[in-house]
């Protein structure tokens, strides 16, 4: 993605870059099942199965796993969503926000 230009009422030309990005990180804890890892990838972040699975993998193993990069609004909104289901489950689970771009 490159920057795009716009003019402005003025007539000079406006420099427009992309919004920032924001990775959406799982984090590892001793309670959450790996079972609720995965339908979280796959209902908040729409991760296929396959996908789904090797993200949890990578989260048990590493600590931490990137489940999708968004703009910041969108990132606020799945990880709230993250929080809100692992608490009405009765997990621990933690999701955080770090800039990428």
């Amino acid at each position: 993605m490159g920057t795009q230009h716009q003019q402005s009422e003025g007539g000079s030309t406006l420099k427009l870059r992309p919004p920032r990005q924001y990775g959406v990180f799982l984090i590892n804890d001793d309670y959450t099942t790996m079972d609720f890892v995965v339908k979280i990838l796959t209902e908040v972040f729409m991760l296929p199965e396959e996908r789904a699975v090797a993200v949890m993998l990578l989260v048990h193993h590493e600590g931490k796993g990137l489940c999708g990069t968004y703009t910041r609004d969108v990132a606020q909104t799945k990880q709230m969503q993250v929080h809100s289901r692992a608490a009405d489950a009765g997990f621990p689970l933690k999701c955080t926000i770090e800039e990428v771009s």
